[in-house]
């Protein structure tokens, strides 16, 4: 069984307004420790996997940065997208590429801007997922443990248990109001939908011919010029014609050979400010400061200000991104909203500030 891992690294990560911008999104930044998070992730997988077998997928503007960023990585395993289409699309693409390789290979697709607390048992739930996988011919998608009614997140239920902790899936439920995540966190019969996923390539290639037939007609055209050196003509006069889904509606949702693998490693998608501050240092009054700040009757505030001198006075439970360009005060139960603002930018032609 030979194993590869694809990193989904092309969004913005519109929420993490304003450090995270176009040319710079989330993903390419450190916002824990010294290292970005799409070093992280790939650092990660070094028990798990040989570095030739990942493959990073991300777009035009963000590839060099990516590959200087992991110089590790051959500059062919960073493949960048002439156009965003969401999920499917790159799943599809990466499959396209691996199965050229290996026909059985399991692949493991991984978003580049997750946190995971305890590798080892990481590592071991890939493996486990990878060998179901393989040997079921299915899809694997990873459940988390919800610790809260997150409305944040997408939900599993699943069914019975099938093998060492991975199950039939159910259904998949959209991000559910207050009332409905307190029911299924009470039920116990629902989980957090990560975003990762392990499939064999031939496997995902056939469900993506089933139930994205237009998609699956895209790539066996350019499959025609894999080996040429027209490929990447051909990606880019292929590829913007691809209808934009995510992997989750165009095909876990619709699939009947989709598995869930309970995972416990300590996870966090990192999704907000608010999740920046849960997992951010605190002081004795629950403030997280990153860079030259001072506070007085200030508490439950994340305030970063690494290039000037910020100050806060009687304020609480707000989070503040002070950048040289760009300023964001923010209640913290307001965080999911940041995204507005990059839309009202974009609308603005605001390309300085996005």
């Amino acid at each position: 069984m030979e194993k590869f891992v694809v990193i989904m690294a092309g969004g913005v990560g519109s929420r993490f307004w304003p450090r995270s911008r176009k040319t710079m999104p989330k993903q390419l930044l450190n916002i824990f420790g010294e290292n970005t998070m799409i070093q992280d992730t790939v650092f990660r997988l070094k028990d798990f996997i040989s570095v030739e077998n990942i493959y990073i997928v991300t777009n035009k503007v963000q590839k060099a940065i990516i590959e200087e960023q992991l110089p590790e990585l051959n500059p062919n395993q960073v493949i960048a997208e002439p156009v965003g289409r969401n999920t499917a699309p790159c799943v599809g693409l990466s499959a396209l590429l691996i199965k050229a390789r290996s026909q059985d290979a399991v692949i493991v697709t991984l978003p580049a801007d997750h946190i995971i607390r305890n590798i080892e048992s990481f590592t071991a739930t890939l493996n486990n997922a990878c060998e179901f996988a393989y040997e079921n011919k299915c899809l694997v998608t990873f459940g988390i443990n919800p610790s809260r009614p997150d409305t944040g997140y997408g939900y599993i239920n699943t069914a019975e248990l099938v093998k060492n902790d991975v199950y039939k899936v159910h259904k998949f439920v959209e991000k559910p109001d207050l009332p409905t995540a307190e029911k299924y966190i009470k039920s116990g019969d629902y989980l957090w939908n990560s975003g990762m996923f392990v499939w064999r390539a031939d496997v995902i290639y056939d469900e993506i011919k089933s139930h994205l037939p237009a998609l699956h007609s895209g790539l066996e055209s350019l499959s025609s010029h894999m080996n040429g050196s027209n490929f990447l003509n051909a990606l880019k006069d292929t590829f913007p014609g691809f209808e934009s889904i995510s992997i989750d509606y165009g095909i876990m949702e619709k699939s009947d050979k989709v598995f869930c693998a309970k995972a416990d490693f300590g996870w966090s998608d990192v999704g907000s400010w608010e999740t920046v501050y849960e997992l951010t240092d605190k002081d004795e009054q629950t403030n997280a400061k990153v860079g030259d700040v001072y506070v007085e009757d200030v508490n439950d505030s994340y305030i970063y200000s690494p290039d000037k001198f910020t100050a806060a006075i009687g304020v609480n439970n707000l989070v503040i991104i002070n950048m040289e360009d760009s300023l964001l005060i923010c209640d913290r139960t307001k965080v999911q909203d940041v995204r507005n603002i990059v839309d009202h930018l974009n609308k603005e032609n605001r390309e300085d500030l996005i």
